[in-house]
């Protein structure tokens, strides 16, 4: 693919980091490397999504999903996630922090990645060439990995980072989360003028090297004010975002379907590797990623507190068993339900530890280009899919469900059910458009549209007019966590800020596995429950942020002491609930 040649190309591009100060050995300062536009742009871009996205070891990426879709209780692990240990030596949080954070000379795996200091590079060179697409793409890709991170991890390095080229600042202090924010508001209004300004000489645009959105202005105009969107929707318990978000809506310069949403495209070769890191499962060694119990028994309606009864019809794209509903398992089971086999986030139970990477569900098609589950039962293998599912960061259903929240919280004028409504069935229309992207071999139906579709959409209605102010704004937050599936960096923030959805809590008996959150054999919620009896028990509370990475803590003399992640001094400065 020619992106690939593009960050390859991009290898022989050395700047220098905000904390990889060894790189900058026989670098003038004063006199920086220049370098094509066009070879920045694909490293800056790949970076990110591999810093948002899940670990792939055997490409070397490391994201922040791989975390947070266990504290959302997307996916279990039996690593520290599992039972919110993470600390800052967390090898997906040190390779998200650097890939973020990092130059072009960073490598990951083959790949050379980087975000922020590519931008700022792109930024200085583009300005000062009067290529201002350029310069607009960079300070709106700057603005939302920055976003990121202070979501994320609260305080974080902003005015002084990545200065050291241009300023010779080589230890950047943290800056507040609360002072970054509106910098970042203005960083998107600037970015956004610059995609028109009618002055700009532009001898140089983007197109095939823009792996986001080809170089389209109007595209990229959209995804700028969708993030604005995003972060006003962020602020809007500790500041008055109405006048903001309505001009936003109304002004209809916002993304508007799912095709022109922002993702991060993926393939299906294998060599390079250009396909979607979470479907590293489908040929690693070792399958470490089981998926929740919690998540799966709100798909199937088990759960007795919502959707109760409203079984997903996207349940065959999320999830593909490897085992039929009568198939002996590997090992002895700690969770089951017919095909579906998992473990229980915070167990100690006897059958946790053992081996199931020939009978453990794993992702589906929808979230990493696997396997489509049409019932053929298999132990999966590279060649069973392609990989070529697309990461997405900011949907058009993402915009959706924040307008339907804006509403219903009063910020934002307008008909909340309506938008709910159209949230769902846009989320329906985006597994079809991620499907249509993998090129898969099989077979796959359609869903949006569907009766199925259609059945469980009005059924999700029809509880929602029956509930209270509070049970209306947990049903679209728990819809849109499940359309994030694949991404879980905004569902961490939405359960920060506003409590939703529901998420499993050990400690509650009320959801213990061995009561109503693990049901029978088969789904039968009449026969007595023949699995083992699972000890959960946690001593740790949910963190409020991310701890930061030790390896900037321990390079960077003007950062702080470590962080405890679920001291109320770490909290994010917007979550006030």
């Amino acid at each position: 693919m020619k992106r690939k040649l593009y960050i390859c190309l991009g290898m022989l591009v050395i700047f220098t980091s905000c904390t990889k100060n060894f790189l900058d050995i026989n670098t003038d300062p004063n006199k920086p490397i220049k370098v094509d536009l066009a070879k920045l742009l694909p490293s800056t871009e790949q970076g990110l999504s591999y810093s948002l996205g899940f670990t792939n070891d055997n490409r070397g990426a490391r994201g922040l999903t791989e975390i947070l879709s266990v504290y959302t209780h997307q996916i279990t692990v039996r690593e520290s996630q599992d039972q919110y240990g993470i600390d800052g030596s967390d090898i997906n949080i040190n390779g998200a922090w650097t890939g973020i954070y990092a130059s072009a000379g960073a490598q990951v795996g083959n790949d050379v990645l980087g975000t922020l200091e590519n931008a700022e590079v792109i930024i200085s060179q583009a300005t000062a060439q009067k290529n201002m697409i350029y310069a607009g793409i960079a300070k709106i890709i700057k603005a939302y990995a920055m976003s990121e991170l202070v979501d994320a991890f609260g305080n974080i390095p902003y005015s002084q980072a990545n200065k050291y080229a241009t300023e010779g600042i080589r230890y950047p202090v943290y800056d507040k989360g609360a002072t970054i924010y509106p910098q970042l508001l203005a960083l998107l209004d600037e970015g956004i003028a610059n995609l028109s300004d009618a002055t700009a000489a532009n001898t140089s645009k983007p197109g095939s090297d823009d792996l986001f959105y080809g170089g389209s202005v109007a595209k990229w105009t959209n995804a700028g004010n969708t993030i604005k969107l995003k972060l006003y929707n962020q602020i809007r318990l500790v500041q008055n975002v109405s006048t903001e978000v309505t001009a936003l809506v109304t002004g209809g310069k916002l993304i508007g379907s799912t095709a022109n949403s922002l993702m991060m495209p993926y393939g299906a070769s294998s060599s390079p590797d250009d396909r979607n890191p979470g479907f590293n499962e489908y040929f690693a060694t070792q399958k470490s990623h089981y998926q929740s119990p919690w998540f799966y028994s709100i798909l199937k309606g088990y759960n007795s507190r919502i959707f109760t009864g409203n079984e997903d019809p996207r349940i065959p794209y999320y999830f593909y068993n490897q085992l039929s509903d009568d198939e002996a398992a590997q090992s002895p089971t700690e969770y089951r339900d017919g095909a579906f086999l998992s473990i229980v986030f915070g167990s100690a139970g006897p059958n946790r530890d053992f081996a199931q990477d020939n009978s453990m569900t794993v992702f589906g098609i929808y979230p990493v280009g696997g396997r489509y589950d049409e019932g053929d039962s298999k132990a999966v293998k590279a060649s069973d899919a392609t990989g070529a599912a697309p990461f997405r960061m900011l949907t058009y259903a993402d915009r959706l469900y924040i307008e339907a929240e804006l509403m219903i919280s009063g910020v934002l004028a307008g008909d909340a059910r309506a938008r709910l409504s159209a949230a769902i069935d846009e989320s329906f229309a985006q597994v079809d458009f991620v499907v249509s992207k993998t090129g898969t071999s099989q077979v796959v139906p359609k869903i949006a549209g569907t009766a199925a579709a259609k059945t469980y959409r009005d059924n999700v209605l029809a509880e929602y007019d029956a509930a209270t102010a509070a049970k209306k704004l947990e049903i679209i937050m728990t819809e849109k966590w499940i359309q994030s599936f694949g991404n879980s960096n905004e569902q961490y923030t939405d359960y920060r800020r506003t409590g939703y959805p529901v998420l499993f809590n050990p400690n509650d008996n009320t959801q213990a596995p061995n009561h109503k959150y693990q049901p029978p054999i088969n789904g039968d919620p009449f026969k007595p429950n023949a699995q083992p009896a699972i000890t959960v028990q946690l001593s740790r509370s949910y963190p409020f942020s991310l701890p930061w990475s030790f390896d900037d803590l321990n390079r960077n003399p003007n950062a702080p002491a470590q962080k405890g992640p679920a001291a109320d001094s770490s909290r994010v400065f917007w979550d006030v609930n």
